[in-house]
């Protein structure tokens, strides 16, 4: 079977080949004409009307073939056009066979029917001569091929069998297989053109495919030959080269333009000569250049078989992300300073510096806190409150120069630190120049402002490390915003003591807290018109014992400091919903959630595990939030907070009235309750502005639906007042007593219950004189 050829070749070729069988008309028609007379000659001889037959048969069949390649020149035939050419290889594989059966003819004529030795020479060299021919012009089609051998052999392979003896059979073999290797022939000759087809195909496909790559990788790639000198370069390449040396680097070597590159500035020199070597020696590696206008570049080099390939990358962009990945951990993002990891790692090597060199003099660190920033931020928003900052930063910088180590430590809060100081008078004059740089109001956003701040400063010769010195700075700040802010505080000795007596406490108060020291104080919230106890406030008490009572005042922040909140909140809300079990069903206990507990602790599942274990439901369970826990962790309070009310917790704010922003968390968070502060009811009796203040923001609770309790009633005739003229629900104060034990608030809530009985049955108010 044959193959087509246009299914074994690419368009243009197929194209090419069957143009090839029409490439000389001229040749095939002397061809035709001498086959012609030749075959003339042997009717002649022979008187043959056969053979004239055959020779009129070559000069019409030449004349045919002759006009049909005049045809084939005239036609629009493009290069790619396969079909066209399909069609023309079929007018050419029926010329072909015409004259193939002709010469096959006269082969069979002369062989059989005329009995001359010459026409017989003539008629099968020409036919064998005929088919050098064909294998050398059509070997590309393989059809027309199989077609004329055919119409060649088959006739004189039977003039031998039919005209002549034995051996004649044996030549008309061995010509037959001659005939047939022929075709054979054309196939390998055929096999060898498309196999140099489509390696050329797959050369060009491989040679586009290597352009494209080359045109279209982001990075710049070019090619260094033995010699050094430039022998491929993409437009990538391109680009980086223009940005060393002028002009076209193909064809030049690659040392002289780095060079040129170096003299023009555009090539750091030492970035150079290592690339050079690199080079030279075929190594491989990477090389990075600064280049102008704050551009970088990364050369790779790579070496084989004496030819170096250079990659070039623009790292502008990675670098400059690691440059502000760098910054980002070093520097805080707000105000350019030093953040506290950096402030720490830079003053623990000065400290550790000092030491080694035994130096003596003195350093100083400063903790700076920007007085009130909160109610900034609360008041006209966080933008001016970040804008604030930055002046703030700026202001501190300028106060106290370049020697000074100042960084941002969260918040409002700032540290600095210089070594050398003459003096705690140094120190001290360091810190007025802080404190005067801030006399001067700022504008920010059309806003004036005229924060201040409070120093704590401790001075050192080189004895302490950096925990004990932020310990003691922050003391003496403590001490100075005790004293009213806006004012330095230098810390002393009086402080050391106070110093060692917290960190004792620190030490004491985990202790205790693991080993269950702590205990409960239930102070009782009575309802104004029952006058029944309808709940108590669960309070933790720590009794030393050596110190005695340590106030929560004193404990509870130490515990958020320390991160040991979580587990007094747990402890007190696991004994409190135990014990409340003990009281009547309509008496509930409150429990205090620290801003610490929403950050870090697990409030719902301290919660629902409390209540779970104690059988107490949760109706009876009441969670108290201050406004600055709200404030400080909003986000997390806010989803807690409706968390705990859904499953039918109350909620309620404690100490309303003390901060900045009441309002809004009113209505944002799911609030059941409002706990007034005790300063609202101090002055009631004697001042009646407070006495309407009061009465004005529980009607505000209650314009809201929420239960109001008033906090700090101390005596009979505030609470006659309260009762008088406001919208209040319950109270709590000493008017009932202090905390009370666990034994002691029992009793109470009966013999209060047992109270307000007797008073619904004699009409009588009851009396808590």
């Amino acid at each position: 079977m044959f193959t087509p050829a246009r299914k074994s070749m690419p368009a243009l070729d197929y194209v090419s080949i069957v143009r090839s069988v029409y490439a000389d008309r001229h040749a095939l028609l002397f061809g035709a004409l001498a086959s012609a007379v030749a075959a003339a000659t042997t009717a002649y001889r022979n008187q043959s009307v056969a053979l004239y037959a055959v020779a009129a048969a070559f000069v019409i069949v030449g004349l045919i073939r002759y006009i049909n390649m005049v045809a084939f020149w005239r036609a629009p035939i493009a290069f790619d056009d396969a079909d066209g050419a399909e069609y023309w290889e079929g007018r050419a594989t029926l010329g072909g066979a015409l004259v193939a059966g002709t010469y096959g003819a006269w082969c069979f004529v002369g062989l059989v029917f005329v009995n001359d030795g010459y026409t017989e020479l003539a008629a099968i060299s020409l036919g064998i001569a005929a088919m050098v021919g064909v294998v050398a012009r059509n070997f590309g089609l393989d059809r027309l091929v199989t077609i004329q051998t055919l119409l060649l052999c088959v006739p004189l392979a039977a003039g031998f069998f039919l005209g002549g003896e034995i051996y004649h059979s044996v030549l008309a073999l061995l010509l037959v297989l001659m005939l047939i290797s022929f075709r054979k022939l054309a196939g390998d000759i055929r096999a060898i053109l498309l196999s140099a087809v489509h390696g050329r195909e797959e050369a060009s496909r491989l040679a586009e495919e290597l352009d494209t790559a080359l045109d279209t990788m982001q990075h710049g790639l070019c090619m260094l030959d033995e010699a050094g000198t430039v022998t491929l370069a993409n437009d990538q390449a391109e680009k980086a080269f223009t940005g060393f040396a002028s002009g076209d680097w193909i064809g030049r070597p690659f040392a002289a333009l780095v060079m040129e590159a170096v003299r023009n500035g555009t090539m750091p020199e030492r970035s150079a000569t290592r690339l050079l070597v690199t080079v030279e020696e075929q190594g491989e590696g990477k090389v990075l250049l600064s280049l102008p206008d704050n551009k970088f570049n990364e050369i790779t080099v790579s070496s084989r078989q004496n030819r170096t390939v250079l990659l070039f990358e623009d790292i502008t962009e990675r670098v400059k992300a690691e440059e502000r990945i760098n910054f980002m951990a070093h520097y805080d993002a707000l105000t350019g300073l030093p953040n506290r990891a950096y402030f720490t790692s830079q003053v623990e090597a000065s400290l550790k510096q000092r030491s080694r060199a035994k130096v003596r003099d003195m350093e100083m660190l400063m903790i700076i806190d920007v007085d009130d920033f909160k109610h900034v931020n609360d008041t006209v928003g966080h933008q001016l409150g970040d804008r604030l900052l930055i002046e703030v930063a700026q202001r501190m910088r300028q106060a106290l120069g370049a020697n000074t180590v100042i960084a941002r430590l969260g918040g409002d809060e700032f540290v600095a630190y210089r070594s050398g100081v003459g003096s705690d008078q140094d120190a001290m004059a360091e810190a007025s120049a802080v404190l005067s740089a801030f006399k001067t109001p700022m504008t920010i956003l059309g806003h004036q402002v005229a924060p201040t701040v409070s120093i704590g400063i401790v001075t050192s010769r080189g004895d302490d490390d950096l925990d004990s010195l932020m310990t003691r700075a922050d003391l003496a700040l403590y001490k100075c915003k005790a004293n009213g802010k806006a004012q330095s505080q230098i810390f002393h000795e009086e402080m050391d003591v106070a110093y060692r007596y917290r960190q004792r406490l620190k030490a004491e108060l985990t202790t205790c807290v693991a080993n269950g020291g702590l205990t409960l104080a239930y102070q009782p919230i009575i309802d104004l018109k029952s006058r029944r106890v309808v709940g108590c406030e669960a309070l933790a008490r720590w009794h030393h014992s050596e110190l005695g009572t340590i106030p929560p005042s004193v404990f509870i922040p130490i515990a958020e400091e320390i991160g040991l909140i979580s587990e007094i909140t747990r402890f007190v809300l696991n004994t409190a919903t135990r014990e409340c079990r003990n009281w009547p069903a309509d008496v509930r206990v409150s429990i205090n959630i620290s801003a610490r507990d929403f950050r870090s602790g697990d409030v719902t599942g301290m919660v629902e595990s409390a209540l779970a274990a104690s059988g107490l439901p949760p109706e009876r369970l009441e969670v108290e939030v201050t406004e600055t826990a709200v404030i400080e962790e909003r986000e997390a309070a806010t989803g807690i907070l409706s968390a705990l009310a859904a499953k039918g917790i109350g909620i309620a704010l404690d100490d309303f009235g003390t901060g900045y922003s009441s309002l809004s968390y009113l209505q944002a968070l799911p609030l059941t309750k409002l706990k007034i502060d005790r300063s609202f009811v101090i002055d009631i009796a004697s001042n009646p502005r407070s006495m309407k203040l009061l009465s004005n923001v529980a009607q505000l609770g209650k314009d809201i639906d929420l239960t109001v309790t008033v906090e700090g009633v101390e005596t009979d005739e505030q609470l006659a007042l309260i009762a008088e003229h406001t919208q209040v629900d319950q109270i709590q104060g000493y008017l009932f007593g202090v905390p009370l034990s666990r034994r002691d608030i029992g009793e109470l809530i009966a013999r209060l219950a047992a109270t307000a009985r007797h008073a619904e049955k004699t009409g009588n108010k009851v009396n808590f004189g």
